[in-house]
This record gives structure tokens, C-alpha cells and sequence, in this order.
């Protein structure tokens, strides 16, 4: 079983929704409209095989030295055969060369994240005058991010998670 790892393009986007749809379902993901997802095409990867997409996740830069990967699926068919890992590890590369140094997730994959140096945080992760700048932000995961109480009935269960590049 083999695959590849690479940017996604314009046209993987209705592949990223077909890959999203059945964690929608499950709720796990919360779902995604296709203009959003054009809109940050250029913050994803996708893992393929014979041409057919089997994962993908995005790195969003949240601040000049903090990201998040956000939106990371693989198939059922491919879970447990290194794609996940594969995944976090291109974007983490790519956090690197942006000059990130701390990436967040919010998860229900706590040992898959441990794995791979995430650890459990608590509410206080940048300092206040960083918190203000992040609050006027319009994106849902910073808001994920910074635990506002206006999301919680999104995060419940989820763990957030950092690792220090």
C-alpha cells in the first residue's frame, strides 16, 4: 500500500469533502462549506494512492510563531498505515519553514497527537497582549484555540493540544 504526500490543489477540494464527510457525520468534524475550503486550499496536503485521495490536513497560522493543524482525516481503509503521520509530518516541515515554532491542535486523538510530541494544554498559552490581538479574529479554530465560550459546544470531548517545534 503506497502513497504519496503533497499540496493540495483547486481540484482535490471536492475529494477533501468527500474524505470529510463521513467524520461529519460522526461528529467529530464539524463540517465545511466548498467556498472555505477553496478559500485555504493553499493550507492543505493530501495523502493519495493510485490517484484517489486517501487523507489530507492543513496547517493554519494562527500567529508569527503559532499554527494549527486543523481538518486532519484519513479513510477508513487507510487508518493505521503511517497517512496520519505522514500528514502531520509534511505540515509540520511546512510550520518550520514559515518559522513556526509551536503548533495547536484540538483533538479527540490524544495518544495519535502524544505520539508525535503534542502534549495537553491548559487555557493560558500566549500572553495577554497576544490573547487581545487573537480575540478579534473572525476564524473559528482561534476562537477553539483561545477556549471562548462561545465554542465550547464545538469542543466538547476534544482535547487541546501543543508541541513545540
Amino acid at each position: 500500500m503506497t502513497y504519496n504526500v503533497r499540496p493540495a490543489r483547486t481540484s482535490d477540494v471536492r475529494g477533501i469533502l468527500a474524505l470529510l464527510d463521513p467524520w461529519v457525520q460522526r461528529r467529530v468534524l464539524l463540517g465545511k462549506e466548498v467556498v472555505t475550503l477553496f478559500e485555504a486550499v493553499q493550507e492543505f496536503v493530501v495523502a493519495e494512492s493510485d490517484g484517489e485521495l486517501i487523507g489530507c490536513g492543513a496547517l493554519h497560522v494562527m500567529w508569527e510563531d503559532l499554527g494549527e493543524i486543523r481538518t486532519l482525516v484519513v479513510a477508513d481503509g487507510w487508518l493505521h498505515h503511517g497517512v496520519g503521520g505522514a500528514i502531520v509530518a509534511s505540515l509540520e516541515a511546512r510550520a518550520r519553514e514559515l518559522g513556526l515554532t509551536r503548533l495547536f491542535c484540538l483533538t479527540f486523538e490524544v495518544d495519535f497527537f502524544a505520539r508525535r510530541g503534542f502534549s495537553p494544554i491548559g487555557e493560558q498559552v500566549v500572553d495577554p497582549d497576544v490573547y487581545s490581538q487573537l480575540l478579534r479574529s473572525p476564524d473559528e479554530g482561534v476562537a477553539e484555540f483561545l477556549d471562548l465560550a462561545h465554542v465550547k459546544p464545538n469542543t466538547l470531548g476534544n482535547t487541546r493540544m501543543l508541541k513545540h517545534l
